[in-house]
This record gives structure tokens, C-alpha cells and sequence, in this order.
């Protein structure tokens, strides 16, 4: 899906910084090491710095679960799992808008994974770029 979605080829042409370093994405362990995306490291034998990485993205990894989790918890009918027919609706579009309700929703109310990492929602000014 990563491939077939073209976001490779974007993140080749447009995420470098001014001195070239790739920017980077952390992908499910399902997807290949990249310059742009990351995994965690596989292997029975790891070093420390390896399962360290690991641990820690890990914990972040999590997080970005938690914000999915958020989206299933207050619009449900975008569950894809239980609900979506792809093909037959706008899925795309419906989670588009449940996240951006989602996040306008934590932008006023806050969230745990801002709690656990001490990071305070933007205003809905902010987030919506008035």
C-alpha cells in the first residue's frame, strides 16, 4: 500500500532538509527500511542501541494509536474494520473529516497523549490557520 499510494516517491522529491537530510516517517515493522521510512529493527540478535530504538518508538508508536483510537471512539461509523465499504463509500473523505472533528474536539478539551507528553493543544484558531 506504501508504494502503491506514491507517498514514496513524494517523500523523495519534497522531504529533505535545506542540507539534504531526509526527513522521516516510522512505519509498521511490515514495511521496508528506507531513506524515508523507518521501522523498527528485526533479528533475534540486537544491539542495545537497536532495542533501545525500539523501546522508544515503541512508546511513540503507541501514542499515534492512541489519537486512532480517539477518532473510532467519537465517530465510529469509520471504523473500517466494522463499518466502511471501500468502493461503495467516500472513506477516505468520512475519516478526513471525523479526524479534523477529532483534533477540533481535543484542540478544546485537551487529550491524555498530550498529558503524557506535557504538550498543550494548539487554540482552534491555531489548528484551523486563522
Amino acid at each position: 500500500m506504501y508504494q502503491e499510494s506514491g507517498l514514496a516517491d513524494m517523500l523523495l522529491e519534497h522531504s529533505n532538509r535545506a542540507d539534504g537530510t531526509p526527513l522521516l516517517i516510522y512505519g509498521d515493522p511490515a514495511y521496508p527500511r528506507s531513506r524515508h521510512l523507518r521501522s523498527p529493527f528485526k533479528g533475534a540478535i540486537l544491539t542495545n542501541d537497536e532495542q533501545e530504538f525500539n523501546r522508544q518508538m515503541s512508546s511513540v508508536r503507541q501514542s499515534v494509536e492512541w489519537g486512532f483510537g480517539k477518532i473510532i471512539q467519537y465517530f465510529a461509523f469509520v471504523d473500517f474494520k466494522k463499518n466502511q465499504k471501500v468502493l461503495l463509500q467516500p472513506v477516505g473523505k468520512q475519516y478526513i473529516v471525523a479526524a479534523i472533528l477529532t483534533n477540533l474536539h481535543t484542540c478544546l478539551n485537551g487529550s491524555p497523549t498530550g498529558n503524557t507528553f506535557g504538550v498543550n493543544p494548539p487554540s482552534v484558531q491555531e489548528y484551523l490557520g486563522d
